[in-house]
């Protein structure tokens, strides 16, 4: 049996990725590594349905999650590109 389970910051960050046309500009090592980063400092919300997140979801809710995303994927970038320039030295 398989389970159709994610974690809906990982949707969003994704949504957030593609409308920002990363998806397509990064490389791929470094887009994973920044999904990782930026998701490692998210809280979960897992669920099965997506359709049903977005009947049930409020809007301020949704505000707040993609804002938390924002904030966490500005570190990340900083975070990764701060490690890059250590290694370059």
């Amino acid at each position: 049996m398989q389970l159709e389970i994610r974690n809906y910051y990982e949707v969003l960050l994704i949504e957030l990725l593609s409308d920002e046309g990363l998806l397509d500009e990064l490389p791929a090592d470094y887009l994973a590594d920044l999904c990782c980063v930026t998701l490692n400092q998210l809280p979960v919300r897992y669920i099965r349905h997506l359709v049903d997140t977005y009947f049930f979801e409020d809007y301020n809710e949704l505000a707040e999650m993609k804002s938390e995303i924002q904030t966490a994927l500005e570190k990340s970038r900083a975070f990764l590109k701060a490690n890059l320039n250590k290694e370059k030295e």
